[in-house]
């Protein structure tokens, strides 16, 4: 599987790509440069994760196992694994998404980095015998939401105390993950598996044209049970984003060191 470059999204908006400068330093010398990126739609991108995760240093191969593309079945090449949201569910019968969720037993079996966002934090949660279901309530999160990270998680990284977020589902914690964040509405919201594997409720990765994308093609999903109007999302932008990227280029730098050599 080749891997293909990260066309950003800005550059269809705002005229020709603008090349990625590395920004950081880092010596990996004989270290895996490649970063597995699972996404779910034809015209999904990793984000803002991606961005920082090729400032890094690193490529990132982008694969849609909905759309046909295989996952690797050795994971010497990789740094990393992130499996991105979706509007599907951990719990349809898809082929798909049986194929993704077994295949986190792949990467925690190697002890990988392995990162679920959203749909691929339930996936995690569920590949390890825990229940991923809607809000008893019929309640969602779409917008933003108070975090509270544990204080063994502050200890660790600078968290954040408001996060993105856009789902109709939740997880619970799995035996032998450690809960790290949690929240008002839907409990869990960061877990840690082993050392390497984390899942997260909500979305880091969403960009300000993401966000207008969203919230215009699933202007829907504003209308469900706790909702927030879609104004509140871009006001919420400028108030949390600041410790959301703060929390984000921190996590990324610890998660990238914890590819076993």
């Amino acid at each position: 599987m080749s891997v293909r470059p990260l066309l950003r999204p800005d550059a269809t908006i705002s005229g020709p790509l603008v090349p990625v400068v590395q920004k950081r330093s880092v010596s990996r010398a004989g270290r895996p440069k490649d970063i597995l990126i699972v996404l779910h739609q034809e015209h999904s991108t990793p984000g803002r994760v991606g961005r920082l995760l090729e400032e890094r240093g690193f490529r990132l191969d982008i694969r849609r196992p909905r759309f046909g593309d295989p996952l690797p079945t050795d994971t010497r090449s990789l740094a990393g694994a992130v499996i991105f949201g979706g509007p599907m569910s951990a719990n349809d019968p898809d082929d798909f998404i049986k194929a993704e969720t077994d295949w986190i037993g792949v990467a925690l079996k190697d002890e990988l980095p392995f990162l679920g966002i959203c749909l691929g934090a339930q996936m995690l949660a569920r590949h390890l015998g825990a229940k991923v279901a809607f809000h008893p309530e019929g309640q969602v999160e779409v917008g933003y939401y108070p975090l509270h990270a544990t204080e063994a998680a502050q200890r660790e990284l600078p968290w954040p105390d408001h996060v993105y977020q856009w789902h109709r589902e939740g997880f619970d914690v799995p035996a032998g993950a450690e809960l790290l964040a949690t929240g008002d509405c839907f409990a869990n919201q960061a877990i840690r598996v082993g050392k390497a594997a984390y899942g997260i409720q909500f979305h880091p990765e969403v960009t300000h044209w993401m966000m207008n994308r969203w919230t215009t093609r699933a202007h829907e999903r504003m209308a469900s049970p706790n909702a927030r109007p879609r104004q509140d999302h871009f006001d919420g932008r400028y108030l949390h984003d600041p410790g959301v990227r703060l929390w984000l280029d921190a996590f990324l730098d610890h998660w990238t060191a914890l590819k076993v050599a």
